[in-house]
């Protein structure tokens, strides 16, 4: 018999769309036969201040980076202290409140990124240097979970369509595979949760890839990204639930077909390849139709691709 403990986390019904109650990834896989969680999940390192996770390395001065007016919301920022505290990265912890507690032993420098696959150019690329060289921008976006909660958070980085550009891609590419690291060492989640396919791997559609939204971000709220935010770069695609947003990328390769991606595989009735924010189709276990925003509490409508909608329904003949 599984008894669950509610998470801190844990909103009571009346607080939530009535599905919003029903049961969460994590006891899902559990009950799938994925595993019970390991005591290498929880809280190994002392209390602290989830702000002074920032390793710049060779990229500091890079930030703050000028802002795009270009791509401002109706929203408020997320303080930053609370979007620093509540963080999915199943790599550390599945207790959202726990991640930036157990990110201490991870090492984001120095970094490498390759691009691979069906390009002309293959390319081993020093991070710190391609961040260097690359024209950073901050991009003020909403971002929206899967779970049906939200924040507008403030990025910095360049388009995915930059580097793939110097990759230069061969005609019959039509998807980009991204791969996170894979450190058990580092990663208390990879050691205590063996029975996830780690590392953890998402994809886009080449014309995903490209698009003028897509961001690999080095940077949020004016400085390189800290480690519970997927240091020290990952991707940022707004219009898609977060669990595409994939974290601490090591690798990226263009393939001609559609490529397996993470909850995809383990719970394909569940995440869909695309990801795309739709509120009209709900998650099978909870409405889709508004989200919970984190720090105010505020429910509010879900906006048609996370409204992008008018930038990228294009995209999927809408």
């Amino acid at each position: 018999m599984l008894i669950r403990v509610p998470p801190r986390w844990h909103l009571p019904a009346s607080a939530c769309t009535p599905e919003g109650a029903a049961l969460d990834r994590r006891r899902f896989l559990a009950l799938a036969g994925f595993g019970a969680l390991s005591a290498a999940c929880g809280r190994t390192t002392p209390a602290g201040d989830p702000l002074a996770l920032v390793d710049p390395g060779p990229t500091a001065d890079r930030y703050p980076a000028p802002r795009s007016a270009a791509h401002a919301v109706d929203r408020p920022i997320t303080d930053e202290r609370i979007a620093a505290s509540y963080n999915n990265f199943y790599e550390f912890s599945t207790d959202k409140e726990a991640v930036w507690r157990e990110v201490g032993a991870f090492r984001p420098w120095p970094w490498t990124l390759t691009v691979t696959g069906l390009v002309r150019k293959p390319l081993t690329l020093d991070l710190g240097e391609l961040v260097r060289r690359m024209p950073l921008e901050e991009r003020v976006y909403r971002f929206r979970c899967v779970e049906a909660w939200s924040m507008v958070v403030p990025w910095t980085g360049f388009p995915l369509a930059r580097l793939l550009a110097e990759a230069d891609p061969l005609p019959e590419a039509r998807f980009v595979r991204l791969i996170t690291a894979d450190r058990a060492a580092e990663m208390p989640g990879v050691k205590g949760q063996p029975w996830y396919p780690w590392p953890y791997f998402e994809a886009l559609t080449l014309a995903e890839a490209r698009h003028e939204l897509t961001l690999l971000a080095t940077g949020i709220y004016g400085h390189a990204l800290p480690r519970q935010h997927g240091a020290p770069v990952r991707l940022v695609a707004p219009w898609k639930y977060g669990y595409k947003n994939i974290k601490s990328v090591v690798a990226i390769e263009l393939v001609a077909s559609q490529p397996a991606t993470f909850w995809n595989k383990l719970v394909p009735h569940e995440y869909d390849f695309a990801g795309n924010v739709l509120p009209q189709r709900p998650h099978p276990r909870w409405s889709q139709a508004s989200e919970r925003v984190i720090g105010s509490g505020e429910r509010l409508p879900t906006l048609a691709y996370n409204g992008y909608a008018a930038e990228v329904a294009g995209l999927y003949g809408a």
